[in-house]
């Protein structure tokens, strides 16, 4: 029995640094996909000439997401609300190019949603001051 025991303490401590592992390859591909992105988007503003608004809040969703890879390698927590802040990011995009083809409609329903994300992140920043929690290792 005290075989199976370590054996199994064994399978379960592999498992979880094969998916420690997988985690911080993925963020550095993620990572260096980013920079990547950034590239293209600088070389496409220096043929256009200067950059329009869309770039630039393109921009903060690159700066968002290397943000929270970052906080990710200092903390090894994944931040979700900027997670939020990225969808909040992206749909005023869409909604700051696209509003003169929009209709009425579509715009409340962008503004509704980002609305629901700002109540979102509230909540959450609410939840985790009123009930902090503790490591995820810490059992």
């Amino acid at each position: 029995m005290s075989g199976l025991v370590s054996s199994h303490k064994f399978i379960e401590r592999l498992g979880n640094e094969l998916n420690n592992i997988a985690h911080l390859l993925l963020l550095f591909v993620l990572w260096i996909s980013v920079l990547w992105s950034v590239s293209a988007s600088v070389i496409d503003i220096l043929h256009k000439g200067t950059p329009s608004l869309d770039d630039l809040l393109l921009f903060f969703i690159y700066l968002e997401i290397l943000a929270m890879i970052g906080i990710y390698f200092q903390t090894k927590r994944m931040p979700v609300r900027f997670l939020i802040y990225i969808a909040i990011t992206a749909l005023t995009r869409v909604l700051v190019v696209d509003v003169k083809v929009m209709d009425n409609w579509t715009i409340i329903t962008y503004a509704g949603a980002i609305t629901v994300l700002a109540l979102a992140v509230l909540v959450i920043k609410f939840s985790s001051a009123k009930f902090p929690g503790g490591s995820p290792d810490a059992s």
